[in-house]
């Protein structure tokens, strides 16, 4: 039995790790480049709502940038971190995810993305030029992973057989897009060290948007749950992207994707940086299963939301809740 001494830890949950903690090596891969790019990332959206892109065509370099800034804001001193929170919603947070109780070993940046410039810096309080060098490596990255979503979302449209190929790409690329972006840091917890069990990092949920693009360090934690319920452990990969399939993609595709139930766990060794881009469309437009997919005689298994009404409902709910349930018909 594993005894917390930490008062922090109080509220966070454990989970007890497999022996051997293998990897799980069925992760569907998607080589950008390959003619059957497209089919492919059908294919894993299908059965898992999840895969890797390779060959994506945005330099290593960009990546590391942005985690090095990264984890030079969040080995500043507590005290200094705090000048750009709380999280309510955006900034700094720590340990505390969303104001519904939910609790994980983790400390995260939040931003607003738009077409324009951030609209929340909270690296503002940082003396130059180390404000300017954050911004910097966040501009580049975000401009970068942008176009990788619209060209993954547009290989799904081709993959579908539907048109216009822009069709789902469209909603993420407007001015009036709403665009999230996450910096986590897992830290290490040395009270965990030899035993058989991760603390919650962020728990389990599905993203409400429409994909998430996700990259971390090389460290393990990610998990995604398969369509049995059972969990399994994602291989790291420092130069390639993860995509998740958000709910909002279910919906349009009248349940067709899979929304991808996920988490991740912190263990006592290692440091996890990750960094994640969620692709929401614009508040007032409508979500339901797309004209160009439905059947003759399909009926959609979703009642009509706007993306506001969703996003609200969602913030409302726990991590773990099924949020999709009140707006199934």
């Amino acid at each position: 039995m594993v005894v917390l001494t930490d008062p922090a830890l109080d509220l966070i949950s454990l989970i007890r790790s497999p022996k051997p903690a293998a990897c799980f090596s069925g992760v569907p891969v998607v080589d950008l480049t390959k003619p059957d790019a497209a089919a492919r990332l059908v294919e894993a959206c299908k059965e898992f709502g999840f895969f890797k892109v390779t060959n994506h065509g945005i330099p290593v370099e960009f990546m590391r940038r942005l985690e090095a800034e990264a984890v030079n804001f969040f080995s500043l001193p507590p005290v200094e971190k705090e000048k750009s929170g709380p999280a309510k919603p955006l900034g700094y947070g720590n340990k505390r995810i969303g104001a519904n109780g939910d609790m994980g070993w983790v400390e995260y940046l939040l931003f607003a993305v738009t077409s324009k410039p951030l609209s929340y810096t909270p690296m503002d309080f940082l003396r130059e030029p180390s404000a300017c060098l954050f911004r910097s490596a966040l501009k580049e990255y975000l401009s970068a992973v942008r176009k990788l979503a619209s060209q993954v979302l547009e290989l799904m449209a081709q993959g579908l057989e539907i048109e216009p190929r822009d069709v789902i790409s469209k909603l993420v690329t407007s001015e009036a897009s709403d665009g999230i972006f996450r910096l986590n840091h897992y830290p290490p917890c040395p009270v965990l060290r030899g035993s058989n069990y991760s603390l919650t990092g962020f728990g389990e949920h599905t993203d409400p948007q429409i994909i998430s693009v996700l990259r971390s360090n090389n460290s393990t934690g990610l998990q995604i749950a398969l369509k049995d319920g059972s969990w399994v452990s994602v291989p790291p990969d420092e130069e390639s992207f993860f995509i998740n399939v958000g709910d909002s993609l279910q919906v349009l595709t009248n349940g067709r994707f899979r929304s991808v139930r996920h988490r991740v766990v912190a263990n006592g060794m290692e440091s996890r940086v990750s960094m994640i881009y969620f692709f929401g469309p614009p508040f007032a437009e409508k979500i339901a299963p797309l004209p160009q997919l439905m059947g003759e005689r399909e009926h959609s298994l979703y009642k009509e939301f706007t993306w506001d009404e969703y996003k609200k409902a969602a913030y409302k709910s726990r991590l773990a809740d099924n949020r999709l349930g009140p707006f199934e018909k």
